[in-house]
């Protein structure tokens, strides 16, 4: 599968919108070379984990970027961007980017964002905490 970057999603009219696709293949590139990525199922679609946390998720409904708290008022304030809500409540520090303004370009900038901010949280490895049986005191 050809990777695909911003120089690929330019054609004789302009800039086009990512299908969700080419939104994952577009995030992967975006994320070659940022540390160790793992890719799970979640939100509908894609979710990409930087050093086991979450980065970004790509699905049909947009795009999923983690931007910190105290860029979420910055990242508010461009096209497309509005506050991830997950059952009546705003999940501080995570932004939804819907799929017109996804462009190959501006997913690198929005993975830009995420990245800066995730390469800031300690890194996390998944454990299996041993079941215990019995009652919890």
């Amino acid at each position: 599968m050809r990777s695909i970057s911003w120089r690929y999603c330019w054609n004789h009219r302009g800039p086009h919108v990512l299908d969700d696709q080419q939104l994952a293949e577009s995030v992967r590139t975006a994320l070659a070379g940022a540390g160790t990525v793992r890719e799970v199922k979640m939100f509908g679609g894609i979710g990409f984990m930087l050093n086991g946390n979450l980065v970004a998720a790509a699905s049909k409904r947009g795009l999923l970027v983690r931007v910190g708290a105290e860029r979420q008022g910055v990242a508010l304030a461009r096209a497309g961007a509005r506050p991830m809500v997950m059952r009546g409540r705003t999940m501080n520090g995570y932004i939804y980017v819907d799929p017109p303004t996804l462009t190959g370009r501006a997913v690198q900038a929005w993975l830009r964002l995420a990245v800066d901010f995730v390469q800031t949280l300690p890194s996390k490895t998944k454990t299996k905490r041993a079941r215990v049986k019995g009652k919890r005191k």
